[in-house]
């Protein structure tokens, strides 16, 4: 029996540990087939045959509370995705904007915005107005916290926010020298403490690629998702978009690389939704990513390309999609509200019908 078959049957029979997921992870292209048939029997057993898609257009925007602010200058970032956000730094412009939102039958928001030093979201001054909203109307609200402190803890669960999207990354590298945060990794799990202590919805976040857009720590970060949140029901992957104008070179994370993570989180959370999030490589690859990531096990991907779901069409022809104008973090029960009208998804009309 080859190795490959031998670490197949243990993924199989769910007797794999840790070692044998990083072998996972070094396989190569030609020996992942049978790894990928196994996560789509996971997740059409789990899931069903559907894909959850989602446009968020305007009615889930982004906002940044800190406007192109941010102390850390991340090198994969540099600010970049602050500056496509709407940018709202005063709590009267936040609750006039998000009222009238609310008003035009928006769906949600994610109320982001760039790091403190600390590696926070200074958005503790903001949450008596995203109460406030919250109470008065059924907008979704997703936030960036980064790693909050206990105040602002406290202020979110007393918000009512529904979901804190929370980047997790173990490695001791990305965290210095592309976050630019002198912090200990303890810190990620003293976050994680403190939300759970106020019982917020955490959807963790794992980027894959940020070490110079190869895989070093994803399994650690994994790991850390499997030993503190035990099975959270979304977890998000995004994937390093190599920056044009960093003086570190990034290379382009790879479609399999990307989808031997997928995988492997689809073997260690059976019953956890995952997204492909709207953060991913464009151009060519683009595609090649988002099909790599539909064999690998994936229920949800925001703004997919057409010519992907076509592909799909014909790979898996009882495949059934299920539109949402909203981002891809929102948590189930919310899903009846964000249905997308025909009006808010025209461009894969003609897929559908």
């Amino acid at each position: 029996m080859s190795k490959t078959q031998q670490l197949f049957d243990k993924i199989q029979s769910g007797n794999a540990l840790w070692p044998d997921f990083a072998d996972f992870l070094n396989l190569e292209s030609k020996d992942l087939e049978i790894f990928f048939s196994l996560a789509q029997n996971i997740t059409k057993r789990n899931f069903g045959n559907i894909l959850k898609i989602y446009n968020p257009t305007n009615k889930f925007p982004a906002i940044s509370i800190t406007g192109s602010n941010c102390a850390l200058e991340c090198e994969h970032c540099n600010k970049k995705y602050l500056k496509g956000m709407k940018q709202i730094l005063d709590n009267n412009d936040l609750e006039l904007f998000l009222r009238e939102l609310s008003r035009k039958n928006g769906v949600g928001a994610l109320i982001s915005g760039g790091s403190d030093l600390d590696g926070s979201v200074p958005l503790y001054n903001f949450l008596d107005t995203i109460k406030k909203v919250k109470r008065e109307t059924n907008l979704i609200i997703n936030t960036h916290t980064g790693l909050l402190k206990e105040d602002t803890a406290d202020k979110l669960a007393e918000a009512n926010v529904d979901i804190v999207s929370f980047d997790i990354n173990m490695d001791e590298e990305v965290v210095k020298d592309i976050y630019h945060l002198d912090v200990h990794l303890d810190e990620f799990k003293r976050a994680i403490d403190l939300m759970k202590r106020y019982n917020l919805n955490i959807v963790p976040h794992i980027c894959v690629g940020l070490w110079y857009g190869k895989l070093n720590k994803e399994l650690e970060s994994i790991k850390f998702i499997k030993e503190n949140l035990r099975d959270p029901s979304l977890i998000v992957v995004i994937v390093l978009i190599p920056p044009k104008n960093s003086k570190i070179k990034f290379d382009t994370p790879q479609p399999d690389m990307i989808a031997k993570v997928i995988a492997m989180i689809r073997f260690l959370f059976p019953m956890t939704e995952i997204s492909l999030g709207c953060m991913r490589p464009r151009g060519r690859i683009k595609i090649e990513v988002e099909k790599k990531a539909l064999k690998a096990g994936i229920t949800r991907i925001e703004i997919p390309s057409r010519d992907t779901m076509k592909w799909w069409q014909k790979e898996n022809p009882e495949i059934q999609f299920k539109f949402y104008s909203a981002c891809c973090a929102i948590p189930e029960k919310y899903e009846k509200r964000a249905e997308s009208k025909p009006s808010d998804i025209k461009r894969y009309l003609n897929i559908i019908n």
